[in-house]
């Protein structure tokens, strides 16, 4: 097959795109230029900067692949950038990096990538395609502590039959081993985990500087009680128990956390834990990478977070809004992050959470 091989810049995306080559497809790395402002940075602490460029450059003349930087930088800060302050400017907390496999690595790559007669794009994601009974399927990779399934889980059916995921079946540390034996420099770099777009980490100031954000109050959730101000409500995010900056200590002496983010009145209110604990979850806008689910109740299994673990539900869908009873409450779950519906390894879809019933009101 023709091959557009994705490279971050990364061991994981270079050994994948080794691999392609070794299977005999014909195979074009591209490096995504997705953030000016990254780029700008440089280093390594968030990725796409100039120095994986480089690093992506160096892989593909290793392997001796034509390589290309594919420009997107626009088309990334309308589709995640712009999109995630505005979940910020609603009381949202976001995850970018599903919008970003969402609209750019999986739509726009995939689009260019098949209006020029490729047949499909690998990246080096730690997932597996399966064909099933209907079509292509998306599994959990054999790795559980590399698994990215959860951030793939939005996409369907149509883009697994051109998408390879090459690393799958195999754990992080075969992947830098083969890596050092097949020479590739990049063999010891270290994984990224922060947001590209924000390379400091400070997502909080981010927001600050971007988004128009009145001072407030900071309210006990049960008693109603001011114990705080804020300089701006966009800033916290639900289950924040860090830089609260409290004059007023609880009675138990415990630590407070945030429990709601009101945008409209710019109040936080802050209290126990278990206030956190919520037993169903409501999402909009649900994604199917196969058949979609009914209304008919389904046992199932949800993740909330990218590394979470799974948990029971019934699972069903109303009204086009995925409707999910879990079996035991989780705790800390915030609307705009994604809930990921899976049937054993296999993933069913996903939705972005904008409802949650908590177990105990505060």
């Amino acid at each position: 097959m023709r091959v557009i091989a994705a490279m971050s810049g990364g061991v994981d995306s270079s050994v994948a795109a080794a691999r392609l080559v070794d299977a005999g497809h014909e195979v074009v790395g591209v490096h995504l230029a997705l953030s000016k402002a990254a780029a700008a940075a440089g280093g390594t602490k968030g990725c796409c900067t100039l120095d994986d460029a480089r690093d992506a450059r160096r892989i593909a003349d290793h392997l001796g692949i034509p390589f290309y930087v594919w420009d997107l930088s626009d088309r990334f800060r309308e589709a995640v950038i712009d999109d995630f302050l505005a979940e910020y400017e609603r009381g949202r907390t976001p995850n970018p990096c599903i919008r970003c496999n969402e609209r750019i690595k999986f739509a726009a790559v995939l689009e260019r990538a098949l209006a020029m007669d490729f047949d499909a794009v690998a990246t080096g994601h730690y997932a597996r395609i399966v064909q099933g009974p209907a079509g292509p399927e998306l599994h959990r990779a054999v790795d559980p502590a590399k698994d990215q399934s959860y951030v793939l889980g939005v996409l369907g059916r149509a883009q697994l039959e051109h998408t390879l995921l090459p690393l799958g079946g195999d754990v992080k540390e075969a992947i830098r081993a083969e890596a050092a034996e097949r020479g590739l420099l990049v063999a010891r770099k270290p994984d990224s985990h922060d947001i590209c777009f924000i390379p400091d980490g400070d997502t909080a100031a981010f927001v600050r500087s971007r988004v128009d954000s009145a001072p407030g109050d900071i309210v006990d959730a049960v008693s109603g009680e001011v114990i705080g101000h804020h300089e701006g409500a966009h800033s916290f995010t639900i289950g924040q128990r860090r830089g609260l900056g409290l004059r007023v200590p609880a009675e138990d002496g415990a630590p407070r956390y945030v429990v709601d983010v009101d945008i409209v009145t710019s109040t936080v209110r802050v209290g126990a834990p278990e206030l956190l604990d919520v037993d169903r979850i409501e999402g909009e806008n649900p994604t199917w990478t196969g058949t979609p689910l009914g209304a008919e109740e389904t046992s199932l299994a949800v993740q909330v977070r990218a590394h979470g673990a799974a948990v029971p539900a019934r699972v069903r869908v109303e009204d086009d809004r995925l409707v999910v009873d879990l079996e035991s409450p989780i705790r800390v779950l915030a609307a705009g992050q994604s809930v990921v519906v899976y049937d054993d390894s296999r993933v069913v879809g996903s939705a972005t959470v904008d409802r949650t019933h908590r177990v105990v009101a505060a």
